[in-house]
This record gives C-alpha cells, structure tokens and sequence, in this order.
C-alpha cells in the first residue's frame, strides 16, 4: 500500500487532539526535516557525440558553474533542522509565505500535496488543519483535504459536485467527446483531457459532470471555456500556449500543452468562505521552515527504457513525465550528469556530416552534458512511445518541459540511465 493511498497515524483521536491542541493554544509544530547533505559529485559535461545544440560554453566552465550552485544548494540546506517539541509527533511541519498558513504531515497532507501536483493542482492552503465533523480537514485555494479515520487515508472534498448542487447542466453524448463517462453521462476532449489524463484523473478531479461551457472567469473575468468535475473547475487559457506551437496543434493535431494552458478556478477558497472556516493569515510558529522545493536535494531520473523521468525532492517524487530521447546512432548519453546551463528559448542549430537543421523557438532549455538538454517540443507528440526522434536530447511536452525549467536550478543533478 503506498503513502500517497494510506497513511498510517498513532491514531485518530491522537491526531484529533494534536490538532485541536494546536488550534486552542498556538503551538509550534516541527519544522521540515532537511535531507541529508552528500550530493556526489558529477560529471557534468564529458566529451560527448551529437547533439541537437551546441554547447553553450566550455567544459570547464560547466564544471564550475555546478560546482559553485552545487555548494551553495548544500550550504543553505544544512542551516535546515527539526526543532523538537515535547508532547507531540514528530511529524514535518512548513509555512507557505503565499498564502501565510502551514503546511504538515500530521495527518500526511503535506506529502500528498507535494506528491501528487502541489500548488499547480491544489494550490496553496487557505486554513490550516482543522477538525469539522470529527475529521482532520484542510483547505486549501483549489481542493479541500480530508483524513478518512476509518481508511486512514486521505480523501478529496466532492467540491465540484457540491458547489454546482442544484444547477442543471445539459447531457453529453457518447459519441460527442474523445472520451465519454457513462457513469455521470458526460466527455472530455481537448486541453482538458489531457490535463485530467495527466494530473491525476479520477483519483485528484473525479468524473465529469457537465460538458464544456462559456462562463466568465472566475480567475480573470474573461469569457472562458470551462467544464465542472466532480472535485474541480477546469478552466481553458488557450494564450498560454505559444501561436508557433498551436500551429503545429492545428495542423497536425499534435497534443501539446502549456503548463497553465488549463487552470483549476479557487473552489476550495469558496467554499471554505461557505463552511465559515477560519481563513486568516497566520504568523509563521517559531522555528517553521519557510516552504521551497531548495529545502531538499533535487534530482532527475532519466529511464531511457521507458522513455520517462521523475523529479525528486529528497526521497519524493514529486513529477512525472514522458519522454523521447536520441535516435540510434545519436543516442542520449548515460551517467550521472548536472544541468550547467538554462535559457527559457533558444533556436535549435547544428549539424552532423551532411545533415543540418535549424529549429526556431524551442523553449525551456537546460543543458546537461555538452549540447545535450532537457527542452520542450512542438515538432512531434511521441514522448513515451518509444520512437526517439532527436540528436541526443531529452525531448519533452512543453507544459513538462516547463514544470522542470521552473523547479530546477544550475547544479540540480540529471542522472541517466536504461
């Protein structure tokens, strides 16, 4: 059974009490617990074949730049440590600065956030953990968390279904969508199945319970494509993806995404406002670890058998993706590798023997050895098949290529492997 299903707790009325303790009396919770220090020291740029860029400085240049970011990383993650508390759990505890409440894993909500989206899917907290109805619930913009005593798991609110009770939304047909759900009779198609199939689908948005629809935006205040899950609110930004790339969508019917192509509308902050759950901003408890992906020593794995990676903060894996990697004869190098450089788009030169190529506006480039990097791709669709299609490099989707671009630092280790 995995922590993400279960989490196991000494008991429900000792966490019930521990929360209501620190509710009536302000308590400091743990601060996170630092990973361990001990990053092994790499490689970064080895002599390497081809590649689709040109390597964007020397070796040795490569080599300090991680070098330094590396023990700058590992110098301000050993200033992180657990404060002990007498008389409660030694469970993680983080302040977000955000949204100014705390984060932890007494009841495991906070390894079920970082593990399965985070704030692109569930947004900040809006409370910290409360008790309503004999459960441990938190709210956060987008979801509401709730420990299910009797499973020991945690579940997500019904929110969707309960914030559109009483609306009637028309019925979809079977043969209306790319996909159709005759448990509520309604499809998904598009943008938003593709975010759906890959943020989490039934187990984080439920089913569909209406089809897509024109409603002013409770994001932006714009008229927007938006369709109602049973635990979310998908709305449809279509600007978000770059014009040169929805070209590509057009015309060849590529499946490309940006990462906030679709957005999930704050049904967690309405709804705690209509539950009248206490929503004001906290003060950090003394000692708490401001919340940052940099408290942890962050990887890639690169599985080139399974043309995929995940992103690792300590021992958590934290996302997941598709990829397509070299061609034979252009095959993507293995080892233990470090991400040297970054620019958020670059035209993509090169040549080998009479081959040569020019690609314009490829975005979210971080280079790992040589000109070999991770970056987006609006050419192809094929991340995951298994037909590798490049020079050398990790090809992603965009909105993937993007998560990574924005999580990762110069040092952040890349390790690749069959």
């Amino acid at each position: 059974m995995s922590r993400i299903q279960r989490i196991t707790l000494l008991g429900t009325l000792a966490l019930i009490a521990t929360v209501g303790a620190l509710a009536a009396h302000a308590v400091a919770p743990l601060v996170a617990q630092a990973i361990p220090s001990g990053t092994p020291t790499l490689q970064p740029v080895p002599a390497s074949g081809a590649s689709d860029f040109t390597p964007s400085m020397s070796q040795q240049q490569a080599a300090d730049a991680v070098t330094a970011a590396q023990q700058q990383d590992m110098a301000r993650r050993a200033n992180l440590g657990p404060t002990p508390l007498e008389g409660l759990p030694s469970f993680s505890t983080v302040y977000i600065p955000s949204s100014r409440h705390h984060l932890s894993d007494r009841a495991g909500f906070l390894s079920f956030w970082r593990e399965n989206g985070g704030q692109l899917i569930f947004g900040d907290p809006v409370t910290d953990e409360l008790v309503e109805d004999g459960k441990v619930v938190q709210y956060f913009s987008q979801a509401k968390f709730e420990y299910n005593p009797e499973s020991g798991s945690i579940q997500l609110a019904l929110l969707g279904s309960q914030l559109a009770a009483g609306r009637s939304f028309a019925p979809g047909s079977p043969d209306g969508g790319d996909m159709y759900f005759r448990e509520t009779g309604h499809t998904l198609s598009g943008a938003f199945l593709i975010f759906w199939q890959k943020r989490g689908g039934l187990q984080i948005f439920g089913y569909p319970i209406s089809e897509p629809l024109q409603e002013t935006s409770s994001i932006d205040g714009q008229l927007r494509t938006v369709q109602y899950f049973e635990r979310a609110k998908f709305e449809h930004f279509p600007d978000e993806l770059y014009p040169l790339y929805r070209q590509q969508v057009a015309a060849r019917g590529l499946k490309l995404a940006a990462l906030h192509e679709v957005r999930l509308a704050a049904l967690g902050q309405q709804a705690a406002r209509l539950r009248g759950a206490p929503t004001a901003e906290v003060q950090p408890f003394s000692g708490a670890v401001a919340w940052s992906p940099k408290n942890y020593e962050r990887r890639i794995e690169v599985n080139l058998t399974t043309q995929s990676l995940i992103a690792y903060e300590g021992s958590v894996p934290v996302y997941h993706a598709l990829v397509a990697s070299g061609q034979d004869g252009m095959n993507t190098p293995t080892g233990s590798f470090a991400i040297y450089d970054k620019l958020p788009i670059q035209d993509m030169v090169g040549s080998i023997g009479s081959e040569s190529w020019y690609v314009p506006s490829v975005p979210w480039v971080q280079y790992v050895v040589g000109g070999v990097a991770l970056h987006g791709t609006y050419w192809h669709d094929k991340w995951g098949t298994g037909t590798r299609m490049s020079h050398g490099c990790i090809n992603l989707n965009i909105d993937d290529a993007q998560w990574l671009y924005e999580w990762a630092d110069i040092g952040t280790s890349v390790n690749i492997s069959y």
